[in-house]
């Protein structure tokens, strides 16, 4: 999205006087700031007297439940405020797609480091690196610990028979790829049909509910800028309640792995952070929950973010998403497919 590329999606006049509503400041909004948001929503900085914002809506070409995704992600930051989990703080949100097109929300600013984005000097010491993969762990082992339904977060998710539903939900989503104009099909993506058995045979018979991310890797930690403690986890769309060990399985299927293989998100350098197994070692340590099935995790959300990121790809196929993040995306689908197979056959 280039610079100015905002300008179509926030009607600036209607946002002020949604915030004059609010007692959010008073006078012009200035200082706009484009930050990275990742391909499905936009986030931007803008200022108004002396505070700073962060607005987070949908994009250019929003999927059909943009909306909710929005209200979802506000109702769940509100939710965390004074909760253990390092998070953007929300200061209001609007579900009236009619003030700036779409719903939105506004949080304060997280002053933190993206390391797969740029990362500060010291986070690419090897005894930095090394804790900022545990202070990862130590980050969802606390969010899966806490009381959903304390939190008013009881119908937030559907936890009955969540792992169950998970192999057909996506399987269904691939399926639905076939809608957009231009894509060539499963062809290119390896062992699909495989690795969905595998899941529905090997699945978990039970599970002790909690609240889940969805989305759970490094391009999605902030840390901060001057050691190795998480600032804040960003991107909430995918939150859920559920079976919280799929965020350590996420976060796993996205690590580099102990034969060698590169991150699936690229982060350089990569020379410090923990094993696989060292991440699975300290999740057990920090939390009550079993990681004796963590395999089967893992090949979940392989499976899982290989059909998300596919999704990208599709719409790419029908003018609907940036060609060339498509065919990037659409590569780390199949190497995400790749690496399932590898952890069904160890």
């Amino acid at each position: 999205m280039l610079t100015d590329g905002w300008r179509p999606l926030v009607d600036e006049t209607r946002l002020a006087r949604w915030m004059d509503a609010r007692g959010l400041g008073s006078g012009p909004l200035s200082d706009f700031r484009l930050l990275g948001g990742g391909t499905q929503n936009l986030l931007l900085r803008f200022c108004r007297e002396n505070a700073a914002y962060v607005l987070r809506r949908p994009s250019h070409h929003p999927r059909p439940e943009a909306n909710e995704t929005m209200r979802r992600e506000a109702r769940l930051l509100a939710a965390l405020k004074d909760q253990p989990v390092p998070h953007p703080a929300l200061i209001a949100a609007c579900d009236d797609p009619d003030i700036v097109g779409a719903a939105f929300y506004l949080m304060e600013p997280v002053d933190g480091v993206n390391v797969a984005v740029d990362p500060a000097p010291i986070h690419c010491r090897p005894d930095v690196q090394h804790a900022m993969g545990l202070a990862m762990v130590d980050a969802i082992a606390v969010l899966g610990e806490l009381d959903h339904r304390g939190l008013g977060l009881g119908t937030f998710g559907r936890p009955e028979r969540y792992l169950e539903r998970q192999t057909s939900r996506w399987t269904r989503q691939l399926e639905s790829y076939a809608s957009f104009a231009g894509w060539p099909g499963t062809a290119s993506l390896p062992g699909l049909g495989d690795i969905a058995a595998w899941l529905a045979e090997r699945r978990p018979q039970s599970f002790r509910p909690g609240i889940i991310h969805g989305d759970y890797h490094i391009a999605n930690i902030l840390f901060e800028p001057d050691r190795a403690n998480v600032a804040a986890i960003v991107d909430w769309e995918l939150s859920t309640i559920g079976d919280p060990l799929i965020d350590l399985g996420w976060m796993l299927a996205t690590w580099a792995g102990d034969d060698g293989a590169r991150p699936v998100v690229r982060v350089e350098p990569w020379v410090g952070y923990p094993t696989p197994a060292e991440l699975i070692d300290r999740y057990a340590a920090q939390s009550s929950r079993s990681v004796a099935a963590i395999d089967w995790y893992v090949v979940l959300a392989c499976y899982k973010l290989g059909i998300i990121l596919e999704g990208t790809f599709a719409r790419a196929c029908a003018g609907l998403a940036d060609r060339q993040t498509g065919e990037e995306l659409h590569a780390f689908a199949i190497a995400l497919f790749s690496r399932a197979l590898e952890r069904m056959h160890r």
